[in-house]
């Protein structure tokens, strides 16, 4: 079930998408690829999210909120959101297929919906510092009483920048009129400030975290119309992408690694391979509903706790090809 939204001092209308005064807000959604990973996707099999459905089907249409007594309805504009992230450094990726997968999600974004999402990059900077070590023995030692130690800085940059610029240039010159922000970054709250004063612009802020951990920041909060304040699990699982995305020179799929269960999916695929002679040929039979398994699909049933019974029943259908 979909959360509802705050909304600061404004009284909230009935459930629905966004209106002014009848006429539809034209709508763009501007997201923080760092904070909504670290809020909402890291140590989940949810990466491989679709972002457009994620806020066309889900996050707008639960929105409750009103402008001045009027109920807003919101228009996804054709260019509907732009994502801001930065390419992972392989000194500091923390799998050794982490470049390829975020490769490879970017390029199904874009092949995905064209034209409806647009990816812009910053960069990470890595560099050598020294910071102040925590005491193990006394943890409420004060910094300037501890210890000195050198540590990797790894940083992100120009993505908070860029989407700042990209918002405030929308909305004072593009024609949005309804600009949504998914982030808690405070560096952002300047850009709000400039859009509230020199804009009619309404503003929304959606929190990216699934478990109410990150309470939204004050600062933003003052500035938008209506804040949703998490995400749900349910949200996101209701928002992913296809597993094999057609277009370009060769399909994109899904990475192998961003599945619940990556272990029983490979040895799903050793078990198939071995009967039906190919990679593809397996992922077309885990795909289709199965009598066997009540009509669900064996692919759904790996993402889940009884995942073992597809490897129980390959197994059996190997051994029982063996037999005489």
């Amino acid at each position: 079930m979909a959360c509802p939204s705050e909304v600061r001092g404004e009284k909230p209308a009935k459930a629905g998408f966004f209106i002014s005064g009848g006429n539809l807000l034209r709508t763009r959604v501007y997201i923080d690829g760092y904070n909504l990973y670290y809020g909402c996707l890291k140590g989940t099999s949810l990466k491989w999210l679709d972002l457009l459905a994620l806020f066309e089907k889900q996050i707008l249409p639960s929105v409750t909120a009103s402008i001045n007594g009027k109920p807003l309805i919101s228009a996804l504009r054709p260019l509907a959101i732009k994502f801001f992230t930065a390419p992972i450094l392989e000194q500091a990726a923390k799998a050794d297929d982490s470049i390829q997968c975020q490769e490879r999600y970017h390029a199904a974004l874009s092949k995905h919906q064209p034209g409806r999402i647009e990816t812009i990059k910053g960069y990470y900077s890595i560099t050598q510092a020294r910071a102040k070590a925590i005491d193990s023995v006394d943890l409420k030692k004060w910094p300037r009483d501890c210890l000195e130690t050198s540590v990797w800085k790894l940083e992100e940059k120009q993505s908070d920048v860029n989407l700042a610029l990209h918002a405030v240039k929308d909305a004072l010159l593009g024609g949005i009129e309804h600009v949504v922000i998914v982030t808690n970054d405070t560096d952002i709250a300047p850009a709000l400030d400039m859009i509230r004063a020199n804009s009619r612009a309404t503003i929304g802020l959606v929190i990216p975290t699934t478990d109410h951990q990150r309470v939204p920041n004050t600062e933003l909060a003052e500035y938008a119309h209506w804040v949703r304040t998490h995400i749900t699990e349910a949200e996101l699982r209701a928002s992913q992408l296809p597993r094999v995305i057609q277009g370009g020179r060769r399909p994109t799929v899904k990475p192998d690694s961003w599945f619940t269960r990556p272990d029983l999916l490979e040895r799903a695929i050793k078990l198939g391979e071995a009967e039906l002679g190919s990679r593809s040929k397996v992922f077309q039979w885990l795909g289709k509903p199965n009598q066997h398994y009540g009509g669900q699909a064996p692919l759904d049933l790996l993402e889940t706790t009884n995942g073992e019974q597809v490897i129980q029943f390959l197994e059996a259908w190997a051994a029982s090809k063996r037999q005489p």
